[in-house]
């Protein structure tokens, strides 16, 4: 699969790239009729989210895409109500920064690379209930074609 376009994060004024897709479980679970195009092979989902922590809060600030019948989506396509941010209620999960240099070659899986650093995020729906600052090592990386299944 080719590596796919990132999400966008904002966290203490830096703007990062966000290797994890928080916004996809609530259109997989409250949207089943919104459909987005991919206009690229790099860009499957159809969008691309931008999202801030703020006061120890995830929040989901923009949208950028495509709709399956070439409309524009934005932010009030998928929130009508919200006005400028959406607090991510609904995500429970990991949120992944990679930081530093690439440990290895271009890696052509949707964000299988391996950078020094991973800045990890654990959010429990919109609540950043933890932060941490992990090491990878070369040693971290494992070669698909060595997978034994």
């Amino acid at each position: 699969m080719t590596a796919q376009f990132p999400e966008r994060l904002t966290y203490r004024g830096e703007k990062m790239v966000l290797y994890t897709k928080p916004l996809r479980e609530y259109l997989d679970e409250s949207c089943a009729k919104l459909r987005f195009r991919a206009n690229s092979s790099a860009l499957w989902r159809g969008y691309v989210g931008s999202w801030e922590i703020a006061d120890g809060q995830l929040f989901l600030i923009g949208l950028d895409g495509t709709l399956e019948n070439g409309a524009k989506a934005t932010l009030s396509t998928v929130f009508p109500n919200a006005s400028d941010r959406v607090l991510a209620y609904w995500y429970c999960g990991t949120l992944r920064i990679p930081k530093g240099r690439k440990l290895e070659k271009f890696v052509h899986r949707s964000y299988a690379s391996v950078f020094e650093f991973d800045l990890l995020f654990e959010v429990l729906r919109g609540d950043v209930v933890a932060t941490r600052l992990q090491h990878n090592k070369l040693t971290d990386v494992i070669d698909v074609d060595d997978i034994p299944f």
